[in-house]
């Protein structure tokens, strides 16, 4: 995926559904995502490497390890790991949630769950430690609540069952209210069947104008742990 994020400006992210009967028996199989450049061109794919006991009984704080592969060599693109640790979570002082990005011997960066009050924030970073971007959903009533209504309609309109996580240079102090974003990881709704009666999740990234490969394989990585933080296991 390395040589296709280069000059990428988007990229889709399937969640692979599960079968017909280990939905209606509500096993926990193995996350696996399809990438998609521009939506169209399959060009990765990954697996998650988690215990079956900690999937079923952990949901939505195991600890994975996912290898990115590209579709046509099978060689690895990145490789993103993430420890377990206590659940998205307001005034936390420890325990926070936390992924690392590389990419074979080589450390890309990670991302970590700020302290926060109202709104869920983090902050990537690079392998040196230093901060490069900061993620969270959309605000309103001074960075309070989450806006709903960013993609439109929540309820019946065009923002129906989409969820909006925008990016932020690190370096940009108002991240709240109207502040213009650099790119956004959009959990998008799918076919009503598959919404309903399951659990496979779809996103749209958006990258910033100015992003690195680097910056992009970590934008990619962002959006395997939203969907770990928000919306796995949701339904258990």
């Amino acid at each position: 995926m390395g040589k296709y994020l280069t000059d990428m400006e988007k990229l889709s992210v399937r969640q692979t559904r599960r079968g017909c009967f280990q939905e209606l028996l509500g096993c926990e199989a193995k996350t696996e995502m399809k990438y998609f450049a521009e939506g169209t061109d399959h060009i990765a794919t990954s697996l998650a490497d988690s215990s079956f006991c900690l999937r079923l009984l952990c949901a939505g704080i195991y600890p994975f390890t996912a290898v990115i592969k590209d579709l046509d060599s099978g060689s690895e693109i990145m490789s993103v790991e993430r420890p377990m640790a206590c659940p998205v979570g307001a005034c936390k002082c420890c325990c926070k949630q936390s992924m690392t990005f590389s990419s074979g011997n080589d450390d890309l960066g990670k991302i970590d769950e700020e302290y926060y009050y109202c709104v869920p924030r983090f902050t990537i970073s690079d392998e040196k430690g230093n901060e490069v971007y900061k993620v969270h959903q959309p605000t309103c009533v001074g960075g309070m609540c989450v806006n709903c209504c960013s993609e439109g309609n929540p309820c019946c309109g065009k923002g129906c069952c989409k969820a909006a996580f925008h990016v932020f240079p690190a370096s940009q102090e108002d991240t709240d209210g109207d502040a213009t974003y650099a790119g956004k990881i959009l959990k998008v709704p799918k076919s009503m069947m598959t919404e309903i009666f399951t659990e496979a999740e779809a996103f749209d990234i958006t990258f910033p104008k100015d992003a690195t490969t680097e910056q992009k394989a970590m934008l990619t990585g962002t959006a395997l742990f939203i969907n770990a933080n928000f919306f796995e296991g949701q339904d258990n």
